[in-house]
């Protein structure tokens, strides 16, 4: 990759690894799926100003409303959703080592939906590391009868699930020669317009007992603007320029940033056993990612 891609690709790691702060923030005040529908809401409106302004409108008649309702369903409502009650429950940093289980997640869902990604020694070595840091993680807790604890950390797992669907789903917009702001706005758009009302059944934001505070209208902007309109932006452009194995690499990179977040603004400690859960999902990663073995590999 080129040196304007790595800069991408940290970047990103520190906008998505920044989202489980900005969330954990967020619903201090508020209930998730207002969360999840002020993030994908101001993101859609900031996008599709950007679009306007180019001339480049994302209502018209071509647009792919289909495929970006189902991705925005797969990629934002569900796992936005499930995160953010998830820590309503556990921390923010462990929320985002669950989440790094996503590739192990799609290598699996790959193998069943797609016909040139199938399972290899590799990506099964991958998933038992992978499945050894879920235990780490959970098993504890199960055994302890935190039922709470439990909960939060299986909707995370359930968030990754639904980001591998979208993960494989997605492949078909550069098939499509879809842009891509063209499909970070429609993506959100998309997602806007599918929770907006279900967030209005569920949640009932009039009844809350107080306005939002000015730090979580901060947490808000920051989730919307940085974490996502201009995160996807960086996702789409990263996926284009080095393809699917080489964004991989942002899963290794967004705990990191999570972590040291929660850990600084947050008071946030994690144990012991998180860190090895954690160890073992990066070994997973790395089998998957091959760049280590290939490394090692001798020359011929």
């Amino acid at each position: 990759m080129s040196l304007r891609v790595w800069i991408w690709l940290l970047s990103l790691s520190v906008l998505w690894g920044g989202s489980f702060f900005f969330a954990k923030v967020a619903v201090g005040e508020l209930p998730p799926l207002a969360v999840v529908s002020g993030r994908v809401g101001l993101a859609a409106v900031a996008l599709n100003v950007v679009l306007i302004a180019r001339g480049q409108g994302l209502f018209r008649r071509s647009t792919l409303w289909g495929s970006f309702l189902m991705m925005g369903l797969l990629n934002n409502v569900l796992p936005f959703s499930l995160l953010f009650w998830g820590q309503t429950q556990i921390a923010s940093g462990l929320a985002s080592i669950l989440n790094a289980t996503t590739p192990l997640f799609t290598a699996l869902v790959a193998h069943f939906l797609t016909a040139d990604e199938k399972l290899t020694r590799a990506k099964c070595g991958a998933l038992v590391a992978g499945i050894a840091g879920v235990v780490l993680l959970v098993g504890p807790d199960f055994l302890a009868g935190a039922h709470a604890g439990i909960a939060g950390q299986v909707a995370c797992l359930g968030a990754a699930i639904s980001y591998a669907f979208a993960g494989i789903y997605g492949r078909r917009f550069r098939t499509m020669g879809v842009a891509p702001l063209d499909a970070a706005a429609g993506q959100v758009t998309a997602s806007t317009l599918l929770i907006l009302p279900i967030m209005l059944i569920v949640d009932r934001p009039w009844l809350l007992p107080a306005a939002p505070s000015l730090t979580v209208w901060a947490a808000l902007a920051g989730l919307a603007i940085l974490s996502t309109a201009l995160a996807y932006v960086l996702y789409f452009r990263i996926l284009a320029a080095a393809g699917a194995t080489n964004l991989l690499l942002v899963t290794f990179l967004i705990p990191v940033t999570a972590i040291l977040l929660g850990a600084t603004f947050l008071g946030e400690r994690l144990e012991l056993r998180h860190f090895l859960g954690m160890g073992f999902i990066a070994a997973g990663l790395a089998l998957i990612d091959g760049r280590i073995w290939r490394l090692l590999r001798p020359a011929k």
